[in-house]
């Protein structure tokens, strides 16, 4: 089994960037901003010899001043009951508090195995109040300054020299890619951490009413039968000038990265709203990145069929750039047809994958392009080769004489040509147009 080390303390005392420095990338948001981290953030990473599973919380408050906070809380006592090992850091900056001393009484219960970690010590002030950190009864803390790397090598001697104490082994297996990778993108407040949570079973993703509760991009690994999935559930996005807020500039930053490294988009629309020109807006963005896109409107245990056709045509119009789209009406609240968006992305797995003949794609250049050249001004037959030279996604390259007189008119006209004939449903194509050299 590989370990699992959970980082967990108040608010504002390094914990973000401690993850990331043992992780060595920037995966989790680093703010001097308290409550910045919301959720549990997991991510693997290697300590010597050792594999490890890290976990970053959210900051841990004596009394939670609103339904966010308790349910940071409630997350970092998960967290807690997960690890194997937990790193309790304190701000090494100044005197321990009487949130310290709550998390303190949390870890005791937990009869688990606590390093006490003094972070910041780079501010000179940790032989001031050394006498405080001696009171939560760890003994004695290691400094660190997580935000320069000093003092590091030491915490993770000292993991190794705890781990070897609870007679954990080394895991040396590889890691291995995890299924297909799916983003879950949509708007704030749409539904996409509680549809992550239905699909996984368990309140993983903070669910609230607060627009925007998910801040972080959050990976979750699921299995149904012989097949596997990962789930990117990413920040709410919105347009980046209109961003007035630091921490939603660096999400939507997260949420297009978790983009990058998906295959597969499931874009999220409020069924109890209208399509915005934000929908299609990041619904562009998708295709931009050719990747695999589902439209799934959530919350349809509030809408009738006639509604629903409604909506249906809504998303026709708004979306008529795209309808080789699949489209599900899905409730992640009663969990229903929630199982029909991994069918659907299995199939797009597979759509991403095909390959067709040269000999149909000789043909098609022929009948399709050749025979109907109505839109390349003044060129006769300019058109040359067509091959595959690539799948996930699907890439073709097309010779021809002159691009530059090749017109997106025509150009959507070959892709919609192309798609009626091979599908290539719920996935983007790339057409590489070259000049014939």
């Amino acid at each position: 089994m590989i370990p699992v080390i959970a980082i967990i303390g108040k608010p504002n005392t390094g914990k973000s960037t401690l993850f990331n420095r043992l992780i060595g990338a920037r995966v989790a948001i680093i703010s001097n901003i308290a409550g910045t981290t919301r959720d549990r953030i997991y991510h693997f990473g290697t300590i010597g010899d050792y594999k490890i599973l890290l976990v970053d919380t959210g900051g841990i408050q004596s009394e939670g001043k609103d339904d966010i906070e308790e349910q940071i809380n409630t997350q970092a006592q998960i967290a807690i009951q997960e690890a194997d090992l937990i790193i309790f850091t304190i701000d090494g900056s100044v005197p321990a508090t009487f949130d310290d001393f709550s998390a303190t009484e949390l870890l005791r219960k937990s009869k688990k195995e606590v390093i006490l970690v003094a972070n910041k010590e780079d501010s000179g002030k940790f032989q001031d109040n050394i006498s405080e950190y001696y009171k939560l009864g760890f003994n004695e803390p290691v400094r660190v300054s997580a935000i320069n790397g000093r003092g590091i090598h030491e915490l993770e001697r000292e993991i190794e020299e705890r781990f070897k104490a609870k007679h954990i082994k080394p895991h040396k297996e590889p890691e291995s890619r995890y299924g297909i990778s799916i983003a879950i993108i949509g708007k704030p407040n749409t539904g996409k951490s509680s549809l992550v949570n239905a699909l996984l079973g368990e309140d993983r993703i903070i669910v609230s009413n607060v627009s925007g509760t998910t801040r972080d991009s959050i990976d979750t690994q699921i299995k149904r039968g012989d097949k596997k999935y990962n789930l990117i559930d990413t920040a709410g996005i919105r347009r980046r000038g209109k961003q007035k807020h630091f921490m939603e500039k660096l999400s939507v930053l997260r949420g297009l990265k978790a983009l990058e490294r998906s295959e597969i988009a499931v874009l999220i629309i409020d069924g109890n709203e209208r399509i915005s020109n934000q929908d299609c807006h990041v619904a562009g963005e998708i295709i931009e990145e050719k990747k695999g896109l589902i439209l799934a409107v959530n919350k349809s245990d509030l809408l009738d069929e006639d509604k629903k056709n409604y909506i249906l045509r809504n998303i026709q119009r708004k979306f008529d750039f795209l309808p080789w789209v699949p489209i599900i009406f899905i409730s992640a609240k009663k969990h229903t047809y929630i199982e029909k968006i991994l069918e659907v992305a299995d199939q797009i797995h597979i759509e991403r994958r095909r390959e067709i003949p040269q000999q149909d794609l000789e043909y098609f250049l022929e009948d399709t392009i050749v025979n109907h050249s109505a839109g390349i001004s003044n060129m006769q037959q300019p058109f040359y080769s067509m091959k595959q030279t690539d799948s996930n996604p699907p890439t073709f390259e097309i010779v021809i004489k002159d691009p530059k007189n090749f017109n997106f008119s025509y150009r959507r006209y070959i892709e919609n040509s192309f798609r009626k004939k091979y599908g290539f449903t719920g996935t983007g194509i790339k057409f590489i147009f070259r000049k014939k050299s």
